[in-house]
């Protein structure tokens, strides 16, 4: 679908529509002309591609803080987990989403949550749409509105365009999925993500520090927290993961790690996710954790999987 090709356009300054006209924002660097449909890895096109924007209460309580945060769920991704909990909207060219048709109107709702006490914005999925992100804070910003910003990403992200979001962004929550190629290639479908996420995680930090900033009601102001899913079958993998992120960024990054795997009908027929985790899977990997000297973050109860399965079709997915 080519979305509003004359003024979608007009919302971006001069370097962003340049990028969008030949898109090398993310890894992919597929080189699409997004002003003319999405054809690229990411199925996104020059629009919002926004799915959903709703209250979201299930992150973590430094995210989330009290009352919740204001989510904008971006259709389409730039990775193909297979086992992936959005898979409604993430996968081209199913966007059950796109009901939101415009800047204008996902203004109108982000500040209609807004009003209603919420103190930070979250995008997730933001890789392949940053000039989207940053319409949409600085469109914001010129309206009154400063909400804490939140980049809620797969980690697959380029250096250069997270460069371009300093400033901008007040917390990074990046996901660190693998170190092994094999597995973020046959999981994921991008075998260089390890070094890919290492890289943006650098640049993350070297805008931030390891210091997760957070209010007197412990809502985070400005920092990173990273984000690592335990996989069943996989803990060693996790472990791995864990022991790269001490020694190549720091003990000291807030740390949250992840129990909530539940398979999707996608990987049903896996040998490894085709079912939930265990508890000593998950135990070992929190052992490891402590054993690193990890100081600062959040693990999950091991019903946590209950909680985080979406349905994109309602207004509400969490609910």
């Amino acid at each position: 679908m080519i979305v509003n090709k004359i003024t979608t356009g007009d919302i971006y300054p001069e370097e962003d529509r340049e990028l969008l006209s030949d898109c090398t924002l993310c890894p992919r660097e597929c080189h699409a002309d997004r002003f003319n449909g999405g054809t690229g890895y990411c199925g996104a096109d020059a629009g919002m591609n926004i799915a959903s924007i709703c209250i979201h209460r299930g992150e973590e309580p430094a995210i989330s803080g009290p009352e919740g945060i204001c989510n904008i769920f971006f259709s389409g991704c730039n990775l193909r987990c297979i086992y992936c909990q959005n898979h409604e909207i993430s996968r081209p060219p199913a966007k059950p989403g796109n009901r939101i048709a415009g800047l204008g109107e996902a203004l109108e709702i982000i500040v209609g949550i807004l009003s209603q006490g919420i103190k930070a914005v979250g995008f997730v999925s933001p890789s392949h749409v940053v000039p989207q992100v940053k319409a949409i804070i600085k469109s914001l910003n010129k309206q009154g509105y400063f909400p804490v910003t939140v980049y809620n990403t797969n980690g697959y992200d380029k250096k250069e365009t997270l460069r371009s979001l300093e400033g901008l962004i007040d917390v990074y929550l990046p996901d660190f999925k693998y170190v092994t190629p094999a597995l973020s290639k046959e999981f994921s479908g991008a075998g260089d993500y390890s070094e890919i996420a290492l890289r943006a995680v650098r640049e993350m930090y070297y805008q931030k520090g390891s210091v997760l900033t957070t209010d007197e009601e412990g809502r985070a102001l400005n920092g990173i927290l990273l984000r690592h899913l335990v996989l069943p079958g996989h803990a060693g993998e996790s472990r791995r993961v864990l022991k790269t992120i001490a020694e190549e960024i720091s003990p000291g990054i807030s740390l949250s790690l992840m129990s909530q795997y539940h398979p999707t009908q996608h990987v049903s027929d896996h040998p490894d996710l085709k079912r939930t985790l265990y508890r000593e899977e998950y135990e070992s990997v929190v052992q490891t954790m402590q054993e690193l000297g990890f100081r600062n973050g959040w693990v999950q109860e091991m019903d946590s999987h209950d909680n985080y399965r979406p349905d994109f079709r309602k207004e509400h997915p969490f609910e």
